[in-house]
């Protein structure tokens, strides 16, 4: 029970950390007069993003034994694209069926189904690429993957700013949290609330990685399965419930622009930060989560690129797939 209470503290405590980072990184777009696209595309995406990528990392540097540490980090950096691409698509397509009175074209969703294209078309190959080099022998092969995945997000990043499709024009930011009466608080201050959220961050992914590894112990389930199931749900899901508010008001490229964009950066970024740091061997669990991830999204894709419409049906079949995650871990056909 103790270890339970000491896990949701740190994810309590990552997610405080996560929302403080956000809020200084988006006044520090502003200090340096980036467009609202670069700011949502690139230093947003990586705050949201930063729990993370900051628990795969504390894992492997400070897992305390090497192994579980490893199973952790991997956990967490294949949690986000399965969630994402599965059970964040799943709660997606049930806003669409709820709100279906508000919209006359009902079963099919206001999407550019360009932009939504390019999202999948890039996650669905970089995460295929990440997940590959598993099987490739010599490390140095592995690195070269991975610094191609970091080229794969720059250009994806490039193209999104370019066409600005990521953030609703004219978003006002919200008072910066150290300085909440300050309607233009010094570059000082934003770095400084920057760098304290950082290192909050990087103290609740410590207590996090303990915690698994003793509940982990305690209910004699491999690492990497509680890894992959928690950390992501905790702090990636609760984000993207905004996707169900843009639905609600008919923005659905907006909502799931907030999802696949997420995607993109899950599959790319941080697995080649997985790749450097681990000797990035999947287990049968992980190619397992993986398969499952893209095919998902491949049906979606399919769709888009046959239909050149997208139904919230397509979105539902992604809860299918994550619940036989589940069952299989249940089961114990994955330890």
């Amino acid at each position: 029970m103790v270890d339970v209470v000491l896990l949701l503290i740190s994810l309590g405590v990552i997610l405080a950390g996560a929302e403080g980072f956000t809020n200084g990184v988006e006044w520090l777009g502003k200090k340096l007069k980036l467009t609202e696209g670069a700011v949502g595309s690139i230093l947003a995406a990586v705050g949201t993003a930063l729990p993370e990528t900051m628990i795969p990392i504390v894992a492997i540097i400070f897992g305390g034994g090497g192994h579980a540490g490893e199973e952790i980090g991997i956990g967490a950096i294949l949690g986000a694209p399965f969630m994402l691409s599965t059970l964040a698509f799943f709660i997606s397509g049930i806003a669409v069926i709820a709100y279906r009175h508000r919209r006359p074209n009902y079963p099919k969703m206001n999407l550019d189904t360009k932009t939504m294209g390019r999202d999948l078309s890039f996650f669905l190959l970089v995460y295929t690429v990440a997940v590959l080099a598993s099987f490739l022998g010599a490390h140095i092969w592995k690195q070269i993957i991975a610094i191609g995945l970091v080229i794969a997000y720059v250009t994806y990043a490039y193209l999104t700013v370019t066409n600005g499709h990521t953030l609703e024009e004219g978003e006002e930011l919200n008072p910066l949290y150290l300085a909440r009466k300050a309607a233009e608080p010094s570059t000082a201050v934003v770095l400084l609330q920057v760098l304290l959220a950082l290192g909050v961050i990087v103290g609740g992914a410590r207590l996090f990685v303990n915690g698994v590894e003793d509940l982990a112990r305690l209910m004699g389930v491999p690492p990497f399965v509680l890894a992959l199931i928690i950390a992501p749900i905790a702090t990636e899901l609760p984000e993207k419930f905004n996707s169900i508010i843009w639905i609600g008001r008919g923005k659905d490229t907006l909502a799931l622009g907030n999802i696949t964009g997420a995607m993109v950066f899950q599959s790319s970024v941080i697995p080649a930060v997985g790749i450097t740091m681990t000797s990035w061997e999947l287990t049968q669990g992980a190619l397992i989560s993986a398969i499952l991830a893209i095919i998902s999204a491949g049906l979606v894709y399919l769709q888009i690129r046959s239909k050149k419409y997208l139904t919230p049906y397509t979105l539902i079949g992604g809860g299918a797939f994550y619940s036989i995650f589940v069952v299989l871990v249940i089961g114990g056909f994955i330890r």
